[in-house]
C-alpha cells in the first residue's frame, strides 16, 4: 500500500470540494439568509485546509499512474467517508446533534433520503437546497466528477472509477476513463438541466423546488424542499414528470452513454438488464393498480398514475412519494417492501441490489439444479450475451451472501433496540437499499428523529455500505490490503 498515493489523492478531492460548499451560499444571497452564510464558508475552509495539508507533499504523476487496485478501493472509502464527515458541518450551525448530523449528511451523499428533519418550517431554504446538492453529487458520483475534471487521475482513475460506480459494470466503455467520466457528467447534468426547465415551465413550480426536486430526481435520492414529498404539489404533470426522471436515473447510464453519445440505439433493445427492468416496473405497476382498484378508493387514472410512480420510486431507490403509500392495503405494501430488495439497474444512480445481480442469481441457481441431474455436464452462465467468469461468479456469490448478512445483523440489532419489527425489518432494507422512506413510523411523510442514537449509526452504516456496495469496505477488512508493497 502506497500512503503517500492515498494521502495525495485524498487530499486533491478535499481541495476542490471545499469549492462546491460555497454553492449554497448563492441560494442563501438570492433568499437574503445572510445568517446561514457563515456554515458553507466553514465547511469549505475546513475540506480546503484538510486538502493542502494531505497535498503538501508532492507525488510524481508516475507514481499516481501506478495506483493498484487495492489503493483505488481505498482511496474510493475514505473519499467517500471524510466527504459524509464534512458534509455534517452545515448541520451543526442549525442544531443538529452529531448522531442526526451525520445521519443527515450521509442520507445525502449516499442518495437514500432519509431525513431527521420532522419540521421544514424551522430550516431556511439554503439548507434544502443544499441537502439536495449533496444527493446530487453522490448520484452519479464524486469521484467520477473528479476523474472528468482532474488531469490527475487520467490515468489512474480507471481503477477508483470503477469502484464508485453502482453494480458489477463492464470492463470498458472507452480507453479513455476522463472522456467517459466526463461525457457521463455531461449526461447527468443534460437531464438534471431539462428536468428543471420542465418543472419550472410546464408545471410552474417555483424555480427553487424546481432545482431541488431535479437534483433530487437525477441522483434517485428523494430529498425533497416539501415535507409531503412530490405529494404536496397536487400536480399530476409534477408527478409524471418526476416519474420520467426516475426512471431515466434507474437506468444504466453507461447503456445511455452508448446510445446517445456513441449513437447505438439497438443497445436498449440489446441489454438484457434494461428488458428486466422494465418488465418488473410494468408487471408490478398493473399489479399494485388492480389492487388499488378493487381493495382500495382510488379512481382508475389517479390509481394508475400512483401505482406506476410508487413502483419506479422505490425501485430506484429515489424514496419520492406521491401520496402516503402506508395506507395503502397490506397486499400492495408487501410489494412495496420487497421491491426494497430490487434496486434499478448497474451504472445507474440507484442503490440497492441491482437486477443485473438477481439475473445472475436466478442463472446460477438454475444451472446448479441442472447440474443435479446432469453432474458432468458444463453450464456457463452468460449475462448480456458474455460468459461470467469464475472470479466474477466468486464475487458476485460472496456480494449475495455479505449484502444479506449484513440486513440480517441489522434487522436483529435493530428489533433489540427498538423492540419494533417494522422499523428492523423495512428500515435495515430501505436504509441498505439506499430507498429512504419504509413504514410504520419511519414512512414516506415520517421521519427518522425519534429513534434511538444506536440505530441511527446502525443505519449510518447501511447506507454507507449499501452505496459503496460493500467492495471497498470488505476489501480493507483482508490484512492484506495494508501490506506497504503490492
Amino acid at each position: 500500500m502506497k500512503f503517500n498515493i492515498i494521502f495525495y489523492g485524498i487530499g486533491t478531492v478535499l481541495k476542490y470540494l471545499g469549492i462546491l460548499f460555497l454553492l449554497p451560499i448563492i441560494c442563501a444571497i438570492c433568499f437574503g439568509e445572510m445568517g446561514a452564510i457563515l456554515p458553507y464558508v466553514v465547511a469549505s475552509l475546513v475540506s480546503s485546509a484538510l486538502g493542502f495539508l494531505m497535498t503538501t507533499k508532492k507525488v510524481e504523476e508516475k507514481e499516481i499512474n501506478s495506483t493498484n487496485k487495492k489503493e483505488a478501493l481505498t482511496l474510493v472509502f475514505f473519499i467517500w467517508l471524510l466527504f459524509g464527515i464534512l458534509c455534517t458541518i452545515p448541520y451543526f450551525f442549525f442544531g443538529f446533534s452529531i448522531p442526526n448530523a451525520l445521519f443527515e449528511a450521509v442520507s445525502g451523499i449516499t442518495t437514500t433520503g432519509a431525513t431527521i428533519i420532522s419540521d421544514f418550517s424551522q430550516y431556511p431554504k439554503s439548507l434544502f437546497f443544499y441537502r439536495s446538492l449533496t444527493q446530487w453529487l453522490g448520484g452519479m458520483g464524486i469521484i467520477v466528477l473528479f476523474i472528468a475534471i482532474l488531469p490527475q487521475f487520467a490515468v489512474a482513475g480507471r481503477n477508483m472509477f470503477y469502484g464508485e460506480m453502482t453494480g458489477p459494470v463492464e470492463d470498458k466503455i472507452t480507453p479513455r476513463i476522463r472522456y467517459s467520466a466526463s461525457w457521463l457528467w455531461g449526461l447527468y447534468i443534460l437531464f438534471t438541466f431539462v428536468g428543471v426547465l420542465l418543472l419550472r415551465f410546464v408545471c410552474k413550480v417555483n424555480l427553487f423546488d424546481s432545482i431541488c426536486t431535479a437534483f433530487s430526481t437525477l441522483s434517485s435520492g428523494g430529498f425533497s424542499p416539501q415535507a409531503q414529498s412530490i405529494a404536496a404539489y397536487g400536480d399530476w404533470k409534477v408527478t409524471l414528470i418526476v416519474l420520467i426522471f426516475m426512471f431515466i436515473a434507474g437506468a444504466n447510464f453507461l447503456l445511455q452513454y452508448k446510445i446517445f453519445i456513441k449513437r447505438k440505439p439497438e443497445a436498449f433493445l440489446k441489454s438484457e438488464e434494461f428488458k428486466v427492468y422494465i418488465g418488473i416496473i410494468i408487471f408490478l405497476a398493473l399489479v399494485v393498480f388492480g389492487i388499488l382498484m378493487f381493495k382500495g378508493d382510488f379512481e382508475a387514472p389517479s390509481a394508475f398514475l400512483h401505482s406506476l410512480f410508487q413502483i419506479v420510486s422505490i425501485i430506484t431507490t429515489t424514496g419520492f412519494a406521491s401520496c402516503d403509500y402506508s395506507l395503502w392495503n397490506i397486499d400492495a405494501k408487501i410489494i412495496l417492501f420487497l421491491l426494497m430488495f430490487t434496486g434499478a439497474c448497474a451504472g445507474s444512480t440507484s442503490g440497492g441490489f441491482k437486477i443485473i445481480r438477481w439475473i445472475f442469481v436466478w442463472k446460477y441457481l438454475k444451472n446448479e439444479i441442472s447440474k443435479i441431474i446432469h453432474p458432468q455436464a458444463v453450464y456457463p452462465i452468460k449475462i448480456e450475451g458474455t460468459s461470467v467468469s469464475e472470479d466474477t461468479k466468486g464475487q458476485l456469490v460472496a456480494f449475495v451472501i455479505f449484502y444479506f448478512a449484513i440486513f440480517g445483523i441489522s434487522t436483529f440489532l435493530v428489533a433489540l433496540i427498538e423492540h419494533n419489527t417494522t422499523i428492523a425489518l423495512t428500515g435495515s432494507i430501505a436504509m441498505l437499499g439506499n430507498v429512504g422512506p419504509a413504514f410504520g413510523p419511519l414512512h414516506p411523510f415520517g421521519n427518522y428523529s425519534e429513534l434511538a442514537v444506536a440505530t441511527k449509526y446502525i443505519f449510518i452504516f447501511n447506507m454507507l455500505i449499501g452505496r459503496l456496495e460493500l467492495i471497498p469496505f470488505l476489501a480493507l477488512l483482508h490484512p492484506d490490503m495494508w501490506h506497504r508493497r503490492g
